[in-house]
């Protein structure tokens, strides 16, 4: 640990398990103390089991371990009210908020050309993946512009920058993602707080972080679960998948003082899979 993040706190949605536990075990690495959020329940609509209250206490119990200060909350990103309480939690126990990572998002329902989406279903993944995101923005963003300081770090998605058949919805969401983190930059910038936005590739289904999101899209796409690996490393042109702390380490470099300059950026982990 070289305490890149030591005296700071961060809030994290969706750390039950993936990119979420990823970038919180990182940050407590390096010595942040966390909040960590997630729905932690099966969602309707959403096709696939989503992150349990087992899993967002055994992120906790693994970023304890590594010397943090941890407090977790269930929170659902399409309710304002559960958000702004998370967040006055947050500053209550911790005395302030220094990175916000919003991490919360869902693949599916996916699966299908645009005509065939029902409307709950295209407003369910707007509804978590863009304006979950917008709201957790709206709870954090003013104290930390009152504070003078902050970073805010966007899990979108290469689906963020290029268009990806049968998932209109995510790849609309995670547009407007891009989108937001760009204005908010700007809202921010007088008051030296950072908005930038992560757009990983396909990552690998780690089992230590307990993802599985690929292996859901892999479904939706109807690529049988066995050989969705071999399949999406084809479209990689480094013939590797990312992996999840790939993701946290970009995370951590944004989240840290190390790019104190850096706002309305996209990064992309991708290995090269956007460059074409």
């Amino acid at each position: 640990m070289t305490g890149r993040l030591s005296g700071k706190t961060a809030l994290i949605t969706g750390a039950a398990r993936g990119l979420g536990r990823a970038c919180a075990v990182a940050f407590a690495r390096e010595g942040a103390d966390l909040m960590l959020l997630d729905v932690a329940a099966d969602l309707p609509g959403v096709p696939y089991p989503l992150g349990s209250a087992s899993q967002l206490a055994y992120t906790a119990a693994l970023c304890r371990d590594e010397g943090a200060s941890v407090q977790t909350r269930q929170v659902d990103v399409r309710d304002l009210a559960q958000v702004e309480a998370a967040t006055d939690d947050c500053v209550a126990r911790f005395g302030r908020l220094d990175v916000l990572v919003n991490n919360a998002g869902i693949a599916a329902p996916s699966g299908k050309a645009a005509h065939e989406i029902e409307e709950h279903e295209w407003q369910l993944m707007l509804d978590v993946d863009l304006s979950g995101a917008w709201r957790t923005i709206r709870a954090a963003g003013g104290r930390m512009a009152a504070q003078g300081s902050g970073s805010i770090v966007n899990v979108a998605s290469t689906a963020g920058l290029v268009g990806y058949r049968h998932f209109a919805g995510y790849v609309a969401a995670k547009h407007g993602l891009i989108g937001l983190t760009k204005a908010v930059a700007l809202d921010y910038a007088p008051r030296k707080v950072r908005v930038n936005a992560l757009c990983p590739g396909s990552v690998r289904d780690d089992p230590q972080v307990e993802g599985r999101m690929l292996a859901e899209i892999a479904r939706s796409l109807d690529v049988p679960v066995a050989e969705h690996e071999e399949t999406f490393v084809q479209a990689q042109p480094m013939n590797a998948l990312i992996e999840a702390e790939d993701v946290a380490a970009a995370a951590l470099w944004l989240a840290s003082d190390e790019s104190r300059q850096v706002t309305g950026s996209v990064l992309t982990i991708d290995g090269g899979f956007t460059v074409r």
